[in-house]
């Protein structure tokens, strides 16, 4: 079958939206990304684009978000052959250093835009409603304050170091803290306190009409062992899906300790996803 593809500009809007809507379990960080940035990049902002392919009769079945020059891709969830037609058109202008989704389009995706790939992990997305949820809650779970941030930092270098095997203050220190700061400025980030000690930290990594996608979850390990996870994960989810359809999260496959963690509070495990980053 003929196609085509196409930077999205206004005009695809709505194409794309229904596009991501069909799957919106596997397309939620999209759909957030969408529903807050738009599709054109506002120029005072970091760049960024949407790709389509197009069918001969120009409808819109796959499609791939990029930060900057491929600083961050990201592909809808669509047919394996659509995306590769995508990845093959941009392997001209797109070097990939980053990104995440199910793990044949990452492959592809990887495979076909040039990435060099330093670090790679196998995921799989888990997936919660209303009416799964256990009885697990904890109501000292609050929302982060700007008062937080020295001691939330140091807590997200720990998860970054222990989920990515990379240490965000070495790498960039004063990035890094800004970045956390940013996420607590737009209320994204949650913390448990116990004593003064910050001692659980998640973020809300991607937010839309269609749910919300949870990352950044993480325990002191001084405190692991005691249910503040189990807790905490209820809490947050039970309090989004107050006003929000559907909830996911990216579990490694080599933490079965925290995929236990995610089912007893009711999360139910979708596909398997791969997250890459590299030079």
């Amino acid at each position: 079958m003929r196609h085509h593809i196409e930077q999205l500009g206004p005009k695809h809007l709505e194409a794309l939206k229904q596009l991501l809507a069909k799957d919106p379990t596997h397309n939620l960080y999209l759909l957030g990304v969408l529903e807050e940035f738009g599709i054109v990049c506002d120029p005072t902002r970091a760049p960024f684009a949407f790709h389509g392919r197009f069918t001969g009769e120009s409808e819109l079945t796959a499609a791939i978000f990029v930060g900057g020059s491929g600083g961050l891709v990201i592909p809808s969830a669509g047919p394996l052959n659509a995306i590769t037609d995508l990845a093959r058109a941009l392997s001209a202008t797109v070097q990939l250093k980053s990104c995440i989704g199910e793990k044949m389009l990452v492959d592809v995706l990887v495979q076909h835009l040039n990435g060099q790939v330093k670090f790679s992990k196998l995921q799989r997305l888990y997936s919660v409603s209303a009416d799964d949820l256990g009885p697990f809650t904890n109501p000292l779970l609050r929302v982060a304050t700007e008062a937080d941030v020295p001691r939330l930092v140091p807590l997200a270098a720990a998860c970054v170091k222990e989920l990515h095997e990379r240490d965000p203050l070495a790498d960039d220190a004063e990035g890094f803290a800004v970045r956390v700061k940013q996420r607590v400025m737009t209320k994204r980030t949650y913390v448990l306190e116990e004593n003064g000690q910050l001692v659980f930290k998640l973020d809300i990594g991607s937010r839309s009409q269609f749910g919300a996608e949870l990352e950044g979850v993480f325990t002191d390990p001084g405190f692991r062992g005691k249910g503040l996870a189990t807790l905490c994960l209820g809490q947050i989810s039970r309090f989004l899906l107050s006003s929000l359809p559907r909830l996911t999260l990216r579990v490694d496959d080599s933490n079965s300790a925290f995929a236990g963690i995610a089912r007893k509070v009711g999360y139910v495990g979708g596909r398997g996803q791969r997250f890459v980053w590299g030079d």
